[in-house]
């Protein structure tokens, strides 16, 4: 079981790495282009702090535990994976974007998942 959250803990790493570094760096038109449209109604300040705590986060859900330094730090970036999502639903809700919500939904549970586990 251990590395299967291993596992998941990447993946959930390297997608909100990509998601961070694209928020962080890119305008918001090409980021609607790249099917991020969440961040349709947001300003750019925004864009970017949502960017950077992604970026943040894709670190803190795997350092901690791997370098055993506060390990408690994992499972809180999990925590705040599955709130981060719990807005993107809403936003993708909202926009009709089902598929998104599907994918967003399934993201919650994994860091959920994660966090349950991790806190255990």
């Amino acid at each position: 079981m251990n590395t299967l959250i291993w596992i998941l803990q990447i993946i959930l790493a390297l997608l909100f790495l990509y998601s961070g570094a694209m928020k962080s760096t890119q305008d918001r038109e090409k980021l609607m282009s790249l099917n991020q449209t969440g961040v349709a109604n947001l300003s750019y300040a925004s864009i970017r702090f949502i960017g950077i705590t992604e970026i943040l986060g894709a670190f803190g859900i795997i350092l901690p535990l791997y370098l055993r330094v506060i390990p408690v730090l994992t499972p809180i970036a999990a925590v705040c994976f599955a709130l981060i999502m719990v807005f993107a639903i809403r936003i993708h809700y909202k926009r009709g974007e089902f598929k998104q919500v599907a994918f967003n939904i399934i993201i919650f549970l994994i860091a959920t998942w994660i966090a349950l586990y991790r806190f255990i």
